[in-house]
This record gives C-alpha cells, structure tokens and sequence, in this order.
C-alpha cells in the first residue's frame, strides 16, 4: 500500500510540471550572470525570396508622354487619326462607339473647337451633328459660313475624340492626356484663326476657365488668334445670351475680312 507520502509528493511534482518546471535540481548552482567565454553571433536575417515574375507590378505609363509622341509622329491627318485611334490608354475609349475626328474641309482658314462627343456624335463618327451642331450650322449660316461650303469653309473638332460616359464633362486628366493629339491636330489643318467654343475647350487650349467672361475677348494659341465662344449646347439651354452669340459671330467675320491680323 503506497504511503500518504508518496501522493503528496506526486502532487506537488504535477503542479511544478504544470508550471513548466521540466528541469530538475541540479548538484552544482547555476550562476545565471555568467558571462559565457564565448558568445554565438546572431544569424543574419535570410533575404526575402524573390517575387515571381508573373507578380511584379507593370512600371506606371506616363500617358500625356504617350500621346507627345504619337501625336509627333504624325504627318499627314490621316496619320493623327490613326494615332488616336490606336492610342491605347485613355479608358473613354472603351465606353464610346466610335472616335470622333473632325467633320467640314481640312485647310479651312477658320477651325472650330469643341469639347467632347454626345451621343449622336458617337454614333456618327462626326463632331456637331445632334441639336447643338444644327444650331452652329445656323448660327455659320448666318454669317456665310459653313462646314461644306466651298467659298467660306470651316473645320471641325473637339477636345476630346470619345463620348464621356452619360455625357459627363470632361476630366482634367483626360483633357491633358489627349490634348497633346488636338495641337497637333491644330498644326496639321493649318487654320488661320481658332473658335474655341465652350468652358472645357478654354481650359485645354488657354488653360482657363470662364467662358462667360472669356468669351468675345480675341486671345492667342500659339501663333493663331483665338476667339472664345459660348457652345451650341448652352444657348439651347440659356437663349437669352444668343445676342453675345451673334455679336461674337460678327467679330469673327470682321476679323477674317481684316485678314486675320
């Protein structure tokens, strides 16, 4: 029969083990600080295992300098619609039916501005055709002008050459990203003065915004003389400001026939 002795000591010696008490007594005291005749120098830490390749992240593409250069490249018109068409990193592109180029005669001395596409721009393929576009042939018209007249011709474009999703305006990185491709556009068609017609066309080619105060004042881009001008759009929403419209008409006639001086 085991004595009351040896439970009690059984107990204790499963309490310590509980306690993580693994190691016995030992004959010899430890002098815990000891300092050891040699220390172990600490492992460097392992390098960190190289990324596979299939991970690395593709480098950031500068996409204004993109479009410099294929803009740059171009030499004929029909080479900058080209570019565009296969410029590959504005995402307007991927919601928009088709690119919108330009519409009227190339080598017109008078080329018209404006800002982006509406939805039957984008099923056209052609800048100005919906309501707003009826209305600048109109407002041409009054002044004997026109897209397909031979005596007083007028080209055609926009800022940007895709229809914005739901006909939103235009972002500032989308105006600086394809605005390379309109200067461009500008030295091609070789215009002897510019209409920049509503708020978003000011802000790519004068870099301001306002076009009620803009507007009527002749300005530079360049070399060419530039006069702001409301857009078609918000003088079918706003008719009382048609009388700045066709004072702006009026100077811009005057200035052809002084010679654009």
């Amino acid at each position: 029969m085991e004595s009351a002795e040896y439970h009690h000591a059984l107990a204790l010696l499963e309490w310590q083990v509980e306690l993580g008490v693994l190691d016995g007594v030992q004959d010899t005291p430890v002098n815990r600080y000891e300092v050891p005749a040699t220390v172990e120098k600490p492992k460097k830490p392992a390098a960190p295992a190289a990324m596979p390749v299939g991970n690395v992240a593709p480098p950031k593409v500068d996409a204004v300098a993109e479009a410099e250069r294929a803009a740059a490249g171009a030499q004929t018109l029909e080479a900058l619609r080209d570019a565009m068409a296969q410029f590959p990193h504005c995402e307007l592109k991927k919601g928009a039916r088709n690119l919108v180029f330009s519409d009227g005669i190339p080598g017109a001395p008078v080329m018209l501005v404006g800002e982006a596409p509406g939805r039957d721009e984008d099923r056209e393929g052609r800048p100005f055709v919906g309501r707003a576009g009826q209305l600048l042939d109109k407002m041409l018209g009054a002044i004997d002008m026109g897209r397909t007249r031979a005596d007083a011709p007028v080209y055609i474009t926009n800022v940007l050459p895709w229809r914005p999703p739901q006909n939103r305006d235009p972002r500032p990185e989308e105006i600086a990203m394809m605005r390379p491709f309109l200067m461009r556009h500008i030295a091609l068609a070789k215009p002897k003065v510019l209409v920049i017609v509503g708020n978003w066309s000011c802000q790519a080619l004068l870099a301001k915004r306002g076009i009620t105060r803009l507007r009527g004042t002749w300005t530079r881009v360049g070399d060419l003389p530039a006069l702001p001008m409301f857009h078609p759009a918000y003088l079918l929403r706003s008719p009382e400001f048609k009388r700045e419209a066709w004072a702006d008409l009026l100077s811009l006639k005057a200035k052809l026939r002084e010679g654009m001086q």
